[in-house]
């Protein structure tokens, strides 16, 4: 099973140019990161420095989301929101070409919050998106979030995501299988993987509850991570859980 590490969650405590070098510090050769600008269309200088200190570092970035809009705020995505719709296509190309630089093969596209979401706007711009990613052969990923978390978030369920993926028809569009947030909705992990691990895209992972480390929760990750090999998942598995203090990665060791 390959390890991946969301910078975007864990070494937090450092400066983000910094946190590429203290992954490899840590054992990995894998990182993945939201957007991490606080706009579509950043400097060059600033995607200069980040592609150096991840190239610098010695680590493959490995998935990246597109902007998502203000994610401290309670943003989560701008793929369906109306109002969101022109700065998710500014950033298309921006993302693309960074991916495309750091050899990065998987780009998520939050859907976004709210009851004013248009499913046909998310669908023509997941096709821009899913059409410029094949430009680097890339593959763009749909994610189901956790209600409780985001109660405005329409795409809940790994059978809401397929079925959006389904409209967009394009063959690089694939699922993006965030356990714990599947877990969190009552769905069957263990099943799903056995049934449906053809169509991810990617794989992240927290424990349920607390969205800690493997072992922090209730959910059966050896058993997770055996039926992940036996259903011939061979992409990154993303850590995208919260872990204050040391020992961030012992289970690991376990």
């Amino acid at each position: 099973m390959r390890f991946d590490v969301n910078l975007s969650i864990l070494f937090t405590d450092l400066p983000l140019l910094e946190r590429p070098a203290a992954a490899a510090k840590a054992g990995f050769d894998a990182i993945e990161l939201w957007w991490p600008f606080g706009t579509p269309e950043p400097r060059g200088a600033e995607l200069r420095a980040l592609r150096e200190a991840v190239q610098e570092a010695g680590v493959r970035l490995v998935g990246l989301n597109f902007d998502a809009g203000d994610m401290a705020a309670g943003e989560r995505g701008l793929l369906a929101r109306p109002d969101g719709a022109a700065r998710f296509l500014a950033n298309v190309d921006v993302a693309v070409a960074l991916a495309g630089e750091l050899g990065c093969g998987v780009l998520n596209a939050l859907y976004g919050n709210g009851p004013e979401t248009d499913r046909q706007l998310a669908v023509a711009n997941l096709r821009t998106a899913a059409d410029a990613a094949a430009g680097i052969g890339a593959t763009v990923v749909v994610e189901a979030l956790n209600s409780h978390e985001n109660p405005k978030y329409p795409i809940t369920s790994s059978s809401a995501a397929f079925d959006l993926i389904d409209e967009v028809d394009r063959e690089n569009v694939a699922f993006l299988a965030d356990l714990y947030h599947l877990h969190r909705m009552g769905e069957d992990v263990t099943a799903l993987i056995d049934t449906h691990a053809g169509r991810f895209g990617h794989v992240q992972i927290a424990d349920d509850p607390g969205r800690g480390q493997p072992g922090s929760g209730r959910m059966p990750y050896p058993e997770i991570f055996a039926r992940l090999e036996a259903a011939g998942y061979r992409g990154h598995v993303g850590l995208e859980y919260r872990h204050e203090g040391p020992g961030a990665f012992a289970w690991r060791q376990q």
